[in-house]
């Protein structure tokens, strides 16, 4: 990995009074970053401190990451974090975008497993149990994702993983979904090694999506494993019920791992397998072969369109001088890291 293309955790804004950290670091950190999605955020948090004190054993602290909320989402934290019955801390980045999000979630965490849950997840209350089991065996060099089902019926069964088998991710399988970054954890030194999240990716960046799958690749290109468990399961409250926002959202995973294949050209040229079998399966369609998802009709064709979409903004992002924003971390920033023990 070269390290001098992904640049330090960006500066960060305490949106709140930061409560005393304990002496002891925490051994897991939940990372949950937001923007003005307060009536399921409560219903994460909640879910998360109902997860620890089922398990109380496992020191657990909470890191929700504000990006940008004007929707009484501070109001709600502060208010929070000074009755939690584990440690809360509540930040601001106003850099708008999830990876950006991500990153000063990790300049602040101190778990020595960090955990990545979305704001419209919940956990089960058996989480902690599985994520100690798991981690209790001692391979420290991988990502692992868990389970991901539907916590509405009402929405449309997108953006979850449901397989039974426990499984490693290889070149023959496409990243992107393999482990969701709605449920992704990792050791601390993990994250240390591949370096911060690519800003250029994911909700609200140039290239919309692919944040996570782009930390895959790289855990992969660094000789790390990445593992999916059929357990450590949380449920997904995406809201989504109509096609029409599930067409943007398949689109636009699709630009993201187009621009992804291009910016992993060279060093995992077989992304572009998987590109190849996109636009094969999408001719084979034409002539009645199978569509990309059969129980929601998503058509291949999408995925060509978008990969292309995405390769081309990437290229135009590179060419304009567009990398990760490279920006000098300020005195909180290098304080929180030097505490959580990030070098």
């Amino acid at each position: 990995m070269n390290a001098e293309r992904h640049p330090p955790l960006q500066h960060l804004r305490p949106a709140l009074p930061v409560p005393p950290w304990p002496r002891q670091r925490p051994q897991v950190s939940f990372i949950v970053c937001t923007r003005d999605r307060l009536a399921v955020l409560e219903a994460c948090v909640d879910s998360i401190r109902a997860a620890c004190r089922a398990h109380p054993a496992f020191a657990a602290e909470l890191v929700v990451v504000d990006n940008g909320s004007r929707d009484g989402t501070a109001e709600y934290l502060s208010a929070t974090a000074a009755t939690s019955d584990i440690a809360l801390t509540a930040i601001c980045e106003p850099q708008p975008g999830l990876a950006a999000a991500r990153n000063a979630g990790l300049a602040r965490a101190r778990g020595r497993v960090l955990v990545f849950v979305d704001d419209d997840c919940r956990l089960d209350r058996g989480y902690l149990v599985d994520l100690e089991r798991h981690y209790a065996s001692g391979e420290r060099w991988l990502i692992r994702g868990g389970r991901v089902d539907i916590g509405d019926a009402r929405d449309l069964p997108f953006t979850v993983k449901r397989c039974d088998k426990r499984e490693r991710l290889t070149p023959a399988v496409h990243p992107g979904g393999f482990v969701l970054g709605c449920n992704m954890t990792m050791h601390r030194e993990v994250a240390t090694r591949i370096g911060p999240f690519d800003e250029r990716f994911g909700a609200g960046g140039a290239l919309r999506s692919a944040e996570d799958t782009d930390y895959l690749v790289r855990a992969m290109l660094a000789g790390m494993a990445v593992e999916y468990v059929p357990d450590m399961t949380i449920f997904h409250h995406h809201g989504r019920r109509d096609r029409v926002a599930i067409d943007q959202l398949h689109r636009d995973y699709h630009f993201g791992n187009g621009a992804l294949c291009l910016k992993h050209l060279r060093r995992a040229p077989w992304l572009l397998r998987h590109f190849y079998w996109a636009a094969r399966a999408a001719t084979r369609e034409l002539v009645g072969g199978q569509r990309f998802d059969q129980e929601l009709s998503l058509s291949h064709w999408p995925i060509v369109a978008m990969n292309l979409a995405g390769a081309a903004k990437f290229m135009a992002l590179v060419l304009t001088g567009r990398s990760q924003r490279q920006a000098r971390p300020s005195k909180e920033a290098t304080d929180a890291r030097a505490e959580a023990g990030v070098r």
